[in-house]
């Protein structure tokens, strides 16, 4: 019998990778608050959920120094499974072959 903590871990995004047949890619954002570019690029990015895993850095908190100290001027910054591929805005036709490249990878 599952505790509802368990099945609210079920929910997230990096445990239903776990029980998936394929891992998505990691789609990290480099943001601060307040961005209100970094806001319209999560609402860009709402269509794509399902394909990736949203990873947030927040380049203010004192941990991510070296982040503030590279993209401090150009927030958001979007790297696909560790490697930069746009900053600024959400670049959806780039973002939609990223994504069906490396859905295919898995495969």
């Amino acid at each position: 019998m599952f505790s509802l903590k368990t099945f609210l871990l079920c929910e997230s995004a990096s445990v239903q990778r776990l029980f998936s047949t394929s891992t998505l890619p990691v789609f990290t954002l480099f943001t601060k608050d307040p961005c209100s570019l970094c806001d319209e690029a999560k609402e860009e990015l709402e269509p794509f959920k399902h394909r990736f895993v949203l990873q947030q850095v927040d380049i203010s908190l004192p941990e991510n120094r070296v982040w503030w100290d590279r993209y401090r001027w150009d927030i958001p910054v979007f790297h696909l499974n560790g490697k930069f591929v746009m900053k600024h805005r959400v670049d959806v036709p780039l973002l939609d072959r990223l994504l069906r490249d490396a859905e295919t990878q898995q495969t």
